[in-house]
């Protein structure tokens, strides 16, 4: 089961931007007092009261006007809307009730979805302002004030009242893998030949399969989430309506999974197109195996995986920690490969290092090859924890972040792979300032 996902629709410049990130809490929708800043849809995770969720912030609505951008942005909210499980319709209470917003409603009205109507810029808790909305029969109106976070609780439960309930444990001792690719690279063929069994309809016809599919196994006595998904093809290529909703999915699936199998053609190799899904998953923190499949077509010698390894390791350089295995769905070779790679990556991911030990090394590493300075002052670093894994993620404190550059900052993350490996996964560094005094 995916997490239930709430989509935030309104008219240009009503605040829905701002909405979105108080309610994840971090700022990742730009807002800017333009129209047509939020032109595709965002995603991020968000939490209320028990209830786990997917928010997407679209573009705003602009119903009737014929210009291209708009027409997109309108297509972009259609789908956002098609997919949603509940919709937050944000109004400019300022503005009170217009034309354009009966054109919305009109607009939303037909999705048979509920709807929750967060009527905004109420800074003074002008709550009378709110109560002619309930005249586009929407659904419940709640007076917020985006910008300093009133109301956003009230709105909130009134959301959830809608949400299926996702219990988040229930994927607890799961390992949830993705297989992702560009069409008819093989996915659902290897997705059968893991459960054994024809779960998922397999083609040459590109396309065949359109939404990303669960199926739960056990292996080995371990608990496993497959999820085969569509192919994702070029922003250019993706034709508007079902093969849109079928490469939003799969890149959904990208984030909710624990491992991500990236599966490409060794006939055709490495394309531009799987480089970019590389590194979707590389941007989102996952730990990925690199999937060569229908490797019982190329003719091999001795040197052959070397050489294929060689070649991705130029293309991937951004991701130089990845992992690869070389199978064929079509005779089975290698397929039980996949699942140890996928647990062996995980495993890389969930590390944690203790404090000593990691400070240790990072001592050594910058006695081996000195800090940058500029200006007279060198780089100090004091002291390095690890914040979090799944990424792992280390927070370096320093006496003057700016001094910390990029390749030294490469260098120090080799320095911890050298030492800890994470095969794999990505890592995170995050570079804070500590003062003299406070050491």
């Amino acid at each position: 089961m995916s997490k239930p996902l709430v989509a935030i629709v309104g008219r240009p410049n009503v605040g829905k931007s701002t909405l979105f990130n108080r309610i994840v809490g971090k700022k990742v929708s730009i807002v800017e007092d333009m129209e047509g800043v939020t032109r595709d849809r965002l995603y991020c995770d968000a939490e209320w009261c028990g209830y786990n969720f997917t928010l997407v912030d679209t573009g705003g609505l602009e119903i009737k006007s014929q210009d291209k951008m708009w027409q997109h942005i309108r297509t972009q909210a259609q789908m956002a809307v098609d997919i949603a499980d509940v919709i937050i319709y944000v109004a400019d209470g300022k503005s009170g009730l217009t034309a354009n917003d009966y054109e919305v409603a009109e607009f939303l009205r037909g999705c048979n979805k509920p709807i929750v109507v967060a009527v905004n810029k109420l800074d003074n808790n002008e709550t009378e302002n709110s109560f002619d909305f309930y005249e586009l029969g929407l659904g419940t109106v709640v007076a917020i004030s985006a910008e300093q976070s009133k109301g956003i609780g009230d709105l909130l439960d009134e959301v959830v009242e809608h949400l299926p309930k996702y219990d988040i444990q229930q994927d607890q001792g799961k390992l949830n893998v993705a297989i992702v690719g560009k069409p008819n690279a093989g996915k659902s063929s290897i997705t059968n030949r893991i459960l054994g069994y024809d779960r998922v309809i397999v083609s040459n016809i590109a396309g065949t399969t359109r939404d990303a599919i669960d199926t739960d196994f056990e292996w080995q006595g371990k608990k496993f989430n497959i999820i085969d998904t569509a192919g994702i093809r070029k922003k250019s290529s993706v034709e508007e309506g079902v093969e849109q909703y079928s490469v939003m999915r799969s890149l959904a699936a990208i984030r909710r999974a624990d491992v991500v199998l990236v599966v490409i053609d060794a006939q055709e190799g490495l394309s531009e197109q799987d480089v970019k899904i590389c590194g979707y998953a590389h941007e989102q923190g996952k730990p990925s195996v690199i999937v060569m499949n229908k490797w019982d077509t190329i003719e091999k010698d001795t040197y052959t995986v070397n050489t294929f390894n060689n070649k991705i390791l130029t293309q991937l350089k951004f991701m130089d920690y990845f992992v690869s295995e070389y199978v064929s769905a079509k005779t089975g070779q290698r397929i039980e490969k996949l699942l140890i790679k996928a647990l062996e990556v995980y495993e890389e991911a969930s590390k944690r290092i203790a404090t000593g030990v990691l400070n240790d090394v990072v001592q050594d590493a910058t006695i081996a090859v000195e800090p940058p300075s500029d200006n007279g002052k060198r780089l100090k670093v004091y002291y390095v924890t690890q914040a979090s894994t799944n990424p792992p993620t280390f927070v370096f404190f320093v006496n003057d972040t700016n001094l910390l550059h990029f390749s030294y900052q490469r260098y120090l993350e080799n320095a911890l792979r050298k030492a800890f490996t994470f095969k794999g996964t990505p890592i995170r560094i995050i570079v804070r300032n500590k003062s003299e005094k406070d050491i």
